[in-house]
Order: structure tokens, then C-alpha cells, then sequence
């Protein structure tokens, strides 16, 4: 019996683990419809729950994005992963002028976001310890400047 307890805490451990990492919920129909409005040639879509919304992977004309929906299905912005050479010339100039200017470009993400708004995120890392993501608007202006791993 005690060499029972060990296996049957293992079963249930990954039972539930697998439980957990299943989607919670399904995708509600009016946040597949407003994707399916915004995106009408999406291809290979792929919904992640988060919860506060819901994330949908797909791609576009060759290209890759990830769209977050709200709980009411409003579209709250697009991601899309672009090359260096694609980002603004303002943008470049900002971050040319931070006070990051000497860390590496590791990665560029242009968010879309309501009212045409458009920002850039650049990954930029200084050593394996100082990273960052840095937000810029369309002109330029340093937004955010968020530490990560």
C-alpha cells in the first residue's frame, strides 16, 4: 500500500497538470466572428484563451501575426515580428537617441493597434542579464521600457 500512495500522487499530479494546460474554455462565436471580419484570408488560426481575452495565431499574405480579442470580442491590437530594415526611420532615430542606443537589436514586433495607431517594440539586449523591450509610437517617442528575461 505505501508503495501505491507515490504512484497514484504521480497520476493524479499529471492529471491535473494536464487539465491545466488544456484551453479553459472554447472561443466564444462573436470573438470568432470578429476575427473572422477583421481577417477574412487568415490561414492556419490557432486561439490561445488568456483568460482576460482571447489570442488568435494565424497567417496572412506570407506573413505571421497574433490578434488579441477582448472577452466581448472587440479587437484590442495585431502583432506582427518585423525585420530591422523595416522599421520606421523615426523610430530608429528614438531609439538611437535612448539611453539604450548601445545595446543590440535582438528583435522588432509592429503592433497594430485601434485607430490606425501603429507602435514598435524593440528587444534589446545589453549582457544576459540586462534585456529589454522598448515601445515606441510611429514618430519615435520612447513609450515603455520594460525589463525582461
Amino acid at each position: 500500500m505505501k508503495k501505491m500512495i507515490p504512484s497514484l500522487l504521480l497520476v493524479l499530479s499529471l492529471a491535473l497538470t494536464n487539465s491545466l494546460l488544456a484551453q479553459v474554455r472554447s472561443v466564444p462565436a462573436s470573438v470568432t466572428e470578429a476575427f473572422k471580419d477583421k481577417y477574412p484570408s487568415a490561414s492556419n488560426v490557432e486561439w490561445k484563451d488568456k483568460l482576460s481575452g482571447f489570442v488568435a495565431v494565424f497567417d496572412q499574405q506570407g506573413n505571421h501575426y497574433e490578434a488579441r480579442f477582448n472577452n466581448k470580442a472587440v479587437w484590442q491590437y495585431t502583432e506582427q515580428k518585423v525585420e530591422e530594415g523595416t522599421i520606421p526611420d523615426p523610430v530608429k532615430d528614438g531609439y538611437a537617441k535612448s539611453k539604450w542606443a548601445d545595446w543590440k537589436l535582438e528583435g522588432s514586433t509592429r503592433i497594430d493597434l485601434p485607430g490606425d495607431k501603429v507602435q514598435y517594440r524593440l528587444f534589446v539586449v545589453k549582457s544576459d542579464l540586462q534585456k529589454k523591450n522598448l515601445t515606441f509610437n510611429s514618430e519615435g517617442r520612447l513609450l515603455k521600457d520594460n525589463s525582461t528575461l
